[in-house]
């Protein structure tokens, strides 16, 4: 849905609405583990053994991660499934789905 800054009120309302009703439906199945902050697109990249810091977190601004949720699935597979729920999906957005290692 491009920057929030050329979006119109109402559409914001909407996208939130959206966001909101999503995680519910997460919520309502057992499958919201957590809800991750939303994450500024600014930030710092260290990188390297030179421990280089850069201007992050992406060199790519289309790159940036928003946010994130913890999902309890079955497996990968289901875990696809939930994500096509979201609603960065009705813009050109994108779901990265990952498993997490326990140590």
């Amino acid at each position: 849905e491009g920057h929030s800054k050329s979006l119109s009120p109402e559409r914001m309302q909407e996208l939130m609405k959206a966001w909101m009703d999503w995680v519910e439906e997460l919520k309502q199945g057992g499958h919201l583990v957590q809800t991750g902050e939303r994450l500024n697109a600014n930030g710092k990249m260290v990188r390297g053994k030179s421990k280089t810091v850069t201007d992050g977190p992406y060199a790519e601004a289309k790159d940036t991660i928003g946010g994130y949720l913890v999902l309890q699935a079955a497996d990968i597979d289901q875990a696809v499934q939930l994500a096509k729920g979201c609603p960065v999906l009705a813009g050109d957005g994108m779901v990265e789905v990952r498993p997490i290692v326990s140590m």
